[in-house]
């Protein structure tokens, strides 16, 4: 993928939140995407149109993160009132709720199955619900951080976090083993590669670090961008050609995967940019920021 390919013409502005944006997210398709903020509201959107489609409304805190299942059929949310929640996207009604964080939820992912959702927390855990179940109880516990818990990515066999306590640490849930590598650096978004190989890891010393799954050899570091007190969201391109990451100047900055050059960066917002969403399968982006806006991106 060239340069000249990546998705920097702005092509809509979505405007509804009240108050800063804290995520945006691509769905499996990338025909729709949803977004959370201050606004204690989530909200679905079609980027590609401009087009509002729904908010959901019953968290009593801001909103950090929601995932949406493969089917599309269901959300999961969390936030700072502690609770995971978990929607029926058609109606709006939440299914379920599931409590047991002692602090904020700073993110969730359903696992491949949407049987599973996961959740890192302020107070140091992460935790493992089962969607099907009438129990609210976490079926695992994972407390080994000695800090909060910022970010989660699932595999089919393992859960991996990334937490303040400078660590990426992975869980493989079949072998009942825990691999931890150490950062250094306290680790606020972690994402992988879409061949699943590499975690790519943002640092709050305004470093993105590449980690190479297999051997926890680290690969790379991309800087230039500012990440000191935010929990700015970093991803690859649908390629896995650049590192794209949010910057607490309201820009986003592209990087070459292979050497860690800036290639470009864009004024995006008036505020921080807390998340980045790449498309699955197109060259588009939708970025989110502390402005109150999500922009949506094309070549």
């Amino acid at each position: 993928m060239s340069v000249s390919d990546l998705p920097k013409k702005e092509v809509n502005v979505l405007k509804g939140h009240e108050g800063a944006v804290l995520a945006a997210r691509f769905n499996k398709d990338g025909n729709y995407c949803l977004s959370c903020g201050k606004d204690r509201t989530i909200r679905l959107w079609n980027p590609h149109r401009g087009i509002h489609i729904k908010t959901y409304k019953s968290h009593g805190r801001e909103v950090r993160d929601v995932h949406v299942t493969l089917d599309n059929s269901k959300l999961c949310s969390g936030g700072g009132d502690r609770q995971i929640f978990y929607w029926d996207v058609a109606s709006g009604r939440v299914i379920r709720k599931f409590r047991g964080h002692d602090g904020g939820v700073n993110a969730v992912k359903f696992n491949e199955y949407a049987s599973v959702v996961v959740s890192a927390g302020y107070d140091q855990s992460l935790r493992a619900w089962d969607c099907r179940s009438q129990s609210t109880e976490p079926i695992q516990i994972i407390d080994s951080f000695t800090d909060s818990v910022m970010s989660v990515c699932l595999t089919k066999t393992e859960i991996i976090g990334g937490s303040v306590d400078g660590t990426v640490r992975t869980f493989d849930i079949r072998m009942g083993r825990e691999l931890s590598d150490d950062l250094g650096q306290p680790v606020n978004c972690i994402s992988m590669s879409n061949d699943g190989n590499c975690i790519l890891a943002s640092c709050l010393d305004s470093t993105i670090r590449l980690l190479d799954r297999s051997s926890a050899e680290l690969l790379q570091e991309y800087k230039g961008h500012t990440c000191k007190s935010y929990k700015l969201d970093c991803c690859l391109t649908n390629t896995d050609a650049h590192v794209i990451g949010g910057s607490e100047d309201g820009s986003i900055f592209f990087w070459d995967l292979v050497d860690a050059s800036v290639v470009s960066s864009i004024r995006a917002h008036s505020s921080v940019v807390t998340s980045v969403s790449y498309h699955p399968k197109d060259n588009c982006m939708v970025s989110s920021s502390v402005d109150g806006t999500i922009k949506v991106w094309k070549t």
